[in-house]
């Protein structure tokens, strides 16, 4: 019976590359020269540090384009409310989204019950998984998920006939 997976899964490598690519450009650029404009990748998480709010904004501003150069969604980013930090800089934490959250699978099983396609869909952890008896069934369901409007980026893996 052929299936598939729904994941949301990040490279973290292109991550840090895209990250490392905001810090030689920090480094490098005229308007942050002699300030505290910093940026770094944790586990799950980015955090950016900037002498005021625009300091800040320009960062992540340039994160989010070396993301999208780098073929990341920038939609895999949650931003936190910028905080005060020492030294009167500004500190934003930005959380790195994996995996479905059970709200949005809940959503996505929903979604395919009310279409009354015969395929089965079920949670399993931080993904859904999708099966039927016929591909067309399958792809019809991938098409539908596409469409729908959710927080993070989705991906077909695991397509087994």
């Amino acid at each position: 019976m052929p299936s598939f997976d729904i994941v949301s899964e990040t490279d973290m490598q292109e991550m840090s590359n895209a990250v490392n690519q905001v810090i030689k450009e920090i480094t490098t650029r005229y308007d942050f020269k002699d300030s505290k404009a910093s940026i770094a990748l944790a586990e799950q998480s980015i955090t950016v540090v900037g002498d005021d709010i625009n300091k800040l904004n320009t960062v992540t501003e340039i994160l989010r384009a070396k993301l999208v150069r780098r073929k990341l969604e920038p939609s895999c980013l949650e931003y936190d409310d910028p905080e005060d930090a020492s030294g009167g800089c500004k500190r934003q934490e930005i959380v790195i989204k994996q995996g479905v959250s059970s709200d949005l699978a809940k959503n996505i099983v929903k979604a395919i019950k009310q279409e009354k396609m015969k395929v089965q869909a079920s949670i399993q952890g931080d993904q859904v998984r999708v099966s039927g008896k016929k591909r067309d069934d399958l792809q019809a369901v991938m098409a539908l998920v596409r469409g729908m409007d959710t927080d993070r980026p989705l991906f077909f893996t695991n397509f087994r006939d």
